[in-house]
């Protein structure tokens, strides 16, 4: 039973008439110029119980489409909730408003707003809902721009971009009343195997920590709570499955999958978290204190919000075991450290107040979490007189009449399409290329695969066109999506483009096979257009639940390619895919491999143009790409023995590695001085070098630097980024770099468990990728070994000085 049904109206109604005698007229908090402090201490200490715990529960509830209030979402691992019934002491928040059914945005905003004053008026402090909702690829909201997945941000090594669309995402929230957005994801890749690596930024710690901080400070500028996810361990559970359990020591955990969420928590910013599914080693995340906190409050400072993933309270009982019923799935995850049980009440309703009543659980750990939730909303302006709760974008609008309001509100302007271009235009990358590309004016294109002419073939699982409407095979889509198919015709007016699907994404189909090869022997190219079909538990080939078992291409993606290859015509390969995969033969042979991660609604425009020439590609893999189907888990960051061995039949060097993108022009790395080979483990090292456009064409190199610790007296990964950045060249042009690596970047968890920074030999490597150093330093630290902790430099920077003639 859910905590509704346990916990009566009129019980409640009772409850709160009995403290109605002690609420000032004035309250202190609702003075806005009070201390924060003062007023949630204020608000603490006139609610009771059960109006404490009803600050600390959401309610899924979708908006109407026809402006009335929402409507809570029946969800199949839920039972109903009565919203009548919870009211009366209030509602901490209000889960996907706009992420839940389609709805037109103006009358979401108005349903929203009705909502939230009847919330208000209910309980007898006036406390609205802080209302969330998914924003992993732009605001999960129908009609709202789809940007790239994170797996193309992490492509752009753009944080400045990723920043932009973050505050502009941010912005269109706002807009309609949101507060919090459930993202970013800054899991590390561990396994391409699993379902969720689109939704990912790499499989680096440095490039999802800079990446990810980048658009969390975008969000939070905006106004919106930034929810970090998921902590901590998702990502590397056993055989890339799904809530699968998690066996990464101590060491891994600590360097590679916690620094992006220190960097997004003490330079982002972000003033929430999200708790990851899995358990490690036998500890679930939601259950485990020394996480939520011990590491995140304690040691990192965090002063916000912990929420839980969907369920995952109540998962303490159902899938982990360690938790006997509801009550003591309350306590656990509460002790642990998580304030607010998304995304409907289950376990801190009725369950934890009875708890608390009869002594099982210490009534201060539910003033702990309050006092947290309550001083995020005075924060966000909830408890203000003039708080406002109708958004701006509703000013002068006629409430009596909501259909006048159908349409007010765009979510997908101009400004907000030029933004998700850029990105994905950043975030192309060309694997590979004998000079086929960019294409000189073919007169016959063979255009062929299962993702040429599919309109949605560009979109993430949590896109809302997959993510929701294709429950609504009925409502439009509500953004422009254009295929392959058509942004080509525009892109090469005069060519004749002959289409033939070949197979599907994942049916194995190969009666169009065929067809494929008459299309591509008869063309002057033949473009091949593989990948995947994003989403949900099992709907899709990638997204969230849709793991496989090798990197092998979907279905009969690989036959058809193979296919067109032995016709003796010019294949270009091009992948819009949420993960990499194996292409076997087409390494080889194809003229040219175009790789590209669920590039959003621009992205068909945007590789269109590489495949011309009018962009220039210039985006880095965030992820490798696999020479076989099966040598998973692999990353780059891995130490001696994890790459290819003369004891192992298996080689798991990849095809392409993480940092690889080539360019229509050629760049020279040339003059490295480095002032002080010697610094002590305190201090730091600079370099210099020139970059130089040697080639006729514009062009954008991105520089790497990775740092290689031969000794080390623990086993350390062979090398790993420590620092990056985009240098965009005219033909002839230079540029003179200036680049300074803290001590700090050297450190790595030693054998006590402790965070050191060893004096010794160092490389630093200025690379193109990293399989590709162009210039070496090789330096050395002095000094005693030095203990660090979560204040050490974090970054290393790099600064383009005056243009070099």
């Amino acid at each position: 039973m859910t905590g509704a049904g346990t916990d009566p109206l009129a019980h409640r109604k009772a409850n709160a008439d009995v403290a109605a005698e002690n609420t000032p007229a004035n309250p202190l908090w609702n003075d806005p110029t009070a201390p924060v402090t003062a007023r949630v201490d204020a608000l603490i200490d006139a609610m009771t119980l059960q109006e404490k715990t009803a600050q600390l529960y959401g309610v899924w509830a979708g908006a109407s489409d026809e402006g009335g209030e929402v409507a809570p979402h029946q969800h199949d691992m839920e039972e109903p909730v009565d919203l009548e019934a919870l009211l009366p002491t209030g509602l901490g928040q209000l889960t996907r408003p706009f992420g839940t059914v389609p709805v037109d945005p103006a009358l979401g905003a108005l349903s929203l707003a009705r909502t939230q004053s009847r919330i208000a008026a209910s309980n007898r402090f006036g406390i609205p809902a802080l209302a969330h909702d998914e924003c992993l690829a732009g605001f999960a909201a129908w009609g709202a721009t789809a940007y790239p997945v994170p797996l193309s941000w992490g492509a752009t090594f753009d944080p400045d971009t990723v920043r932009r669309m973050a505050t502009a995402i941010g912005r269109d929230m706002r807009s309609v009343g949101v507060h919090q957005g459930l993202a970013p994801v800054l899991d590390v890749v561990r396994d391409a195997r699993w379902g969720r690596v689109e939704e990912t930024i790499g499989e680096d710690p440095y490039l999802v920590g800079t990446i990810g901080t980048a658009y969390v400070q975008g969000l939070e500028s905006a106004g919106i709570v930034a929810t970090l996810k998921h902590f901590a361990g998702y990502s590397a559970s056993r055989a890339g499955r799904n809530l699968a359990p998690s066996s990464v020591g101590p060491r891994e955990r600590a360097d590679v999958l916690l620094p992006p969420f220190e960097m997004a928590v003490r330079d982002g910013g972000a003033r929430s978290v999200m708790n990851a599914y899995t358990d490690t080693d036998g500890m679930p995340s939601a259950a485990d204190e020394e996480l939520l906190t011990g590491l995140l409050r304690d040691t990192w400072g965090f002063d916000g919000t912990v929420v839980a993933d969907y369920f995952a309270i109540a998962f303490l009982k159902t899938l982990h075991g360690v938790a006997a019923d509801w009550a003591d799935a309350a306590g656990t995850a509460l002790r642990a450290g998580i304030d607010v049980e998304l995304p409907n009440v289950r376990t801190y309703g009725a369950p934890l107040t009875e708890a608390v009543t009869d002594g099982r659980v210490p009534k201060e750990l539910v003033d702990r979490a309050v006092r947290r939730v309550l001083t995020q909303k005075v924060m966000l302006g909830l408890l203000d007189p003039d708080r406002g709760l109708v958004p701006a974008a509703l000013d002068g609008a006629d409430p009596d009449d909501p259909e006048t309001l159908r349409g007010r509100i765009d979510l997908d302007g101009p400004q907000n399409r030029a933004l998700a271009r850029t990105l994905a235009e950043e975030a192309v990358v060309l694997l590979s290329n004998d000079g086929t590309l960019p294409l000189d004016r073919p007169r016959r294109i063979a255009l062929i695969g299962p993702n040429a002419d599919e309109p949605v073939a560009v979109l993430g699982c949590y896109s809302f066109p997959q993510h929701i409407g294709v429950r609504h095979p009925g409502t439009p889509l509500g953004i422009e999506l254009p295929t392959l198919r058509e942004t080509l015709a525009a892109e090469f007016p005069d060519a004749e483009v002959t289409f033939a699907r070949g197979t599907g994404v994942d049916d194995g189909d190969l009666s169009g096979l065929d067809e494929a090869a008459r299309a591509a022997s008869g063309a002057d190219v033949a473009l091949v257009v593989l990948g995947d079909r994003a989403g949900l538990f099992g709907r899709g080939t990638s997204g969230e639940g849709c793991d496989v078992a090798t990197l092998a291409l979907p279905g009969a993606q690989q036959q058809l390619l193979d296919t067109v290859l032995d016709c003796g015509t010019p294949v270009v390969t091009v992948l819009l895919a949420g993960r990499p995969y194996a292409l076997g033969r087409a390494v080889a042979e194809s003229a040219a491999i175009v790789q590209s991660f669920f590039p959003g609604e621009e992205g068909t425009h945007a590789i269109a143009g590489v495949l011309s020439g009018r962009v220039g590609p210039s985006g880095r893999l965030p992820v490798g790409v696999p020479r076989g189907p099966g040598s998973q888990p692999g990353t780059y960051l891995g130490a001696r023995l994890a790459h290819a061995t003369r004891v192992s039949s298996i080689d798991p060097t990849p095809a392409f590695a993480f940092g690889h993108g080539l360019s229509y022009t050629r760049f020279d790395w040339t003059d490295l001085t480095v002032p002080v080979q010697e610094a002590p483990t305190d201090g730091e090292f600079t370099l210099s070098f020139t970059v130089r456009n040697t080639g006729g064409r514009p062009g954008t190199e991105v520089v790497q630097l990775y740092l290689h610790d031969p000794v080390a007296s623990v086993v350390q990964p062979v090398q790993r980024l420590v620092g990056y950045a985009r240098v965009a060249l005219e033909p002839g042009e230079a540029r003179r770099l200036g680049v300074t690596v803290p001590a700090d970047l050297a450190s790595f968890t030693g054998r006590d468990g402790r965070r050191i920074v060893e004096p010794g030999e160092l490389e630093l490597r200025l690379s193109a990728s990293s399989t590709d150093p162009r210039l070496t330093a090789r330096v050395a630290l002095t000094g005693a070994e030095r203990h660090v902790d979560h204040t050490r430099r974090l970054y290393a920077t790099i600064v383009k000085e005056p243009q070099v003639t």
